[in-house]
């Protein structure tokens, strides 16, 4: 048996939010179709300020944004105009340009608030990485649940424990929020490729071995794992199929081929890039 590989995140900030990074690394650069991997740490926002990540740009992947507390508003250049709630999916694929905005709702600025999430991008298959550009919002009620001997399953999106979700994902996919009452156990079966698990919060054991909170950690290739909760936990399970071939990642592009990550950054730094209805501010290149 393989042991696991432990991906310790590094922290970050992202326009004043703190985050957890453990994806992309040196280690492994994706889990299935999964190539970046952010963990909005819970943070309380007094009132008159709130998240604003201004118009950006993407091109060749999918972003999910999933929240456990507070409230979001996704614009993009699509069109879209999304308010995200605690529990609801909000995917948007880049296609071959988008860029969107993200930040709290106006109406709730003038009060605190908390915010904890996870924001991930799967990077898109071959055949869709210059494809048109797509958004969709899936309310709560809409992912498949689960729930038994003490442990709850809800499908995010990809399929996986005989739940599929509705998400549109463009590649075989996992992507499961599991919430474990103390002393329970859940077997991650080797029906996807590549597989990771990543705690939240409280405590678990993979295979006897004591999990890192706050770890990515990549299960090895075709075994089955037996997963316990030595406490009430909180976690994410993500996989998926291999990429078709390697990806670069720069900055917010990812692609294929290193020179549709070229063209982008001339793009966007020539101000050539569809653009968010009403909004004017914008994050330049790095």
């Amino acid at each position: 048996m393989n042991p696991p590989l432990v991906i310790r995140p590094r922290a970050e900030s992202v326009e004043g939010q703190p985050i957890l990074r453990p994806l992309p690394s040196a280690k492994c650069r994706s889990v299935g179709p999964f190539v970046f991997f952010d963990h909005m740490l819970a943070t309380e926002y007094a009132a008159g300020h709130g998240m604003d990540i201004r118009q950006h740009p993407h091109i060749g992947l999918s972003t999910l944004t999933y929240l456990f507390d507070g409230e979001l508003q996704h614009k993009d250049s699509l069109g879209s105009d999304q308010r995200v709630k605690p529990g609801e999916v909000s995917w948007m694929t880049a296609g071959s340009a988008v860029a969107h905005v993200e930040r709290t709702p106006a109406d709730l600025l003038a009060q605190p608030k908390r915010l904890h999430g996870l924001q991930v991008w799967l990077a898109s298959p071959r055949a869709h990485e210059q494809g048109p550009g797509h958004y969709s919002h899936h309310p709560a009620a809409s992912l498949p649940n689960s729930d038994a001997m003490g442990v709850s399953i809800r499908m995010i999106a990809g399929s996986g424990f005989c739940l599929t979700s509705p998400v549109p994902v463009l590649s075989p996919t996992l992507y499961a929020e599991v919430r474990m009452q103390a002393a329970t156990t859940l077997l991650i079966p080797d029906e996807h490729a590549e597989r990771a698990v990543y705690v939240i919060d409280g405590e678990a054991s993979l295979n006897d071995e004591v999990l890192e909170p706050c770890s990515l950690v990549v299960l090895p290739h075709g075994e089955a794992m037996s997963l316990y909760a030595d406490s009430e936990c909180h976690l994410v399970v993500i996989g998926g199929a291999a990429l078709d071939g390697p990806r670069r990642m720069n900055w917010n592009f990812v692609a294929s081929d290193p020179a549709l990550i070229e063209q982008a950054r001339a793009r966007w730094a020539a101000g050539d890039w569809p653009v968010v209805p009403g909004e004017i501010g914008r994050i330049e290149l790095p």
